[in-house]
């Protein structure tokens, strides 16, 4: 999408939210207009901040600790439409009950007092574990694989604004710490222009393990120069899947590591999956490992297809609680590990990053261990 097009949409939709807080929240709070007036004025500098957002990531290169008081606005009016919802049902349903009048203030009062409670603390609470990248460990067991071998899993990473060379420079050396067999990126590594991101990109080079590290694309990639994004990351000596497949391991001992491009490929014509050309390159006596970057790509895969195991992102584990119910509606699986079909397993990564605003609420972010065993 065109960066205008997007910053246009991006404020459009945000005004439309910022009018729906006001309407049926700020308007209908038991304090004095100047009170009210604040508080839309509140609501026009985060929609302001917004925009500010939205010229970081395209335009003007600003300081990270300004990038963050930018993008904080976009969380703030989630997390302020999701109060207002609520508020809204209850302030419904208080207005039906029979009760005296005395009463009837004293609830909308703590109605009132306890919406902006509650959106305060979850917006800290957001920023909190926003901050905090847990190690995630998972022991799944491999039909036919003949050794145990350990991978390191990292997702939807989006490298631009505050997810820096520092950020990933510690997200480094915390995966050498766990001395992998192999690390594995499902997708989303990248989502600035190439040129912003070499910086940051360049610190993956470091990554350590016995097989290497192994990369595919997904959707934020198509809209950053996928072209660009996959020759620049072939330079750090990382291994990019396209529709193909890798041995990793022993001989008689390993695994087929297979990675296909994302989904999004088929709505701009390119770049476009192609599971059955992936699988046409594997060993047919060894397991296999795909790497697919959303979990509804599991409608692609089908029991002939043996694949044992599928590593996934995308969903960002919802990254803003309630939007894990959203992320449901439009994928089969938002987090963990789960028995898809009798021979074929999925694990779906909460993401090493976040997109938009430093939040994240009841999804942290993660690097994860996996350990394979026969």
């Amino acid at each position: 999408m065109h960066p205008i097009l997007f910053t246009l949409g991006l404020l459009s939709i945000f005004a439309l939210l910022n009018f729906y807080v006001y309407k049926r929240l700020i308007f209908h709070l038991a304090i004095s207009q100047k009170q009210k007036q604040r508080l839309l004025t509140f609501l026009h500098f985060n929609l302001f901040g917004i925009f500010l957002y939205a010229l970081g990531r395209y335009y003007i290169e600003f300081p990270n600790s300004l990038y963050f008081l930018f993008s904080v606005p976009i969380g703030i009016i989630f997390l302020l439409v999701c109060t207002t919802l609520i508020y809204d049902i209850l302030h419904s349903l208080l207005k039906r009950v029979p009760l005296q009048p005395k009463r009837r203030k004293f609830f909308k009062q703590t109605l009132d007092l306890s919406s902006f409670a509650i959106a305060s603390s979850l917006t800290l609470r957001s920023l909190y574990e926003a901050s905090t990248l847990t190690l995630e460990e998972k022991h799944i067991k491999i039909k036919n694989l003949q050794k145990e071998y350990t991978l390191v899993q990292l997702s939807d990473i989006h490298i631009g604004g505050l997810i820096d060379a520092h950020y990933i420079q510690n997200v480094v050396k915390r995966v050498n710490a766990l001395h992998p067999d192999l690390v594995v990126i499902t997708g989303d590594l990248v989502d600035i222009d190439i040129h912003k991101a070499a910086h940051a990109l360049q610190a993956l080079q470091n990554l350590q393990s016995k097989y290497g590290t192994f990369f595919i694309v997904g959707n934020h990639e198509y809209f950053h120069d996928i072209q660009a994004i996959i020759k620049r990351v072939k330079t750090l000596g990382i291994h990019v899947l396209e529709n193909n497949s890798y041995y990793v391991g022993e001989r008689g001992k390993g695994f087929n590591l297979v990675g296909v491009y994302d989904l999004f490929g088929y709505r701009v014509n390119r770049y476009v999956p192609d599971l059955t050309k992936a699988l046409s390159q594997r060993e047919l006596n060894a397991p296999t490992i795909l790497l697919a970057h959303q979990p509804k790509f599991l409608q692609e895969v089908h029991e002939r297809d043996e694949i044992a195991l599928m590593l996934s992102g995308h969903t960002h584990g919802g990254q803003l609680f309630p939007f894990q119910a959203l992320v449901k509606l439009q994928q089969p699986y938002v987090s963990g590990l789960h028995q898809h079909t009798q021979t074929t397993q999925i694990y779906v990564s909460k993401g090493t990053g976040f997109w938009g605003p430093p939040m994240r609420l009841g999804a942290k972010a993660e690097i994860t261990k996996i350990v394979l065993s026969p």
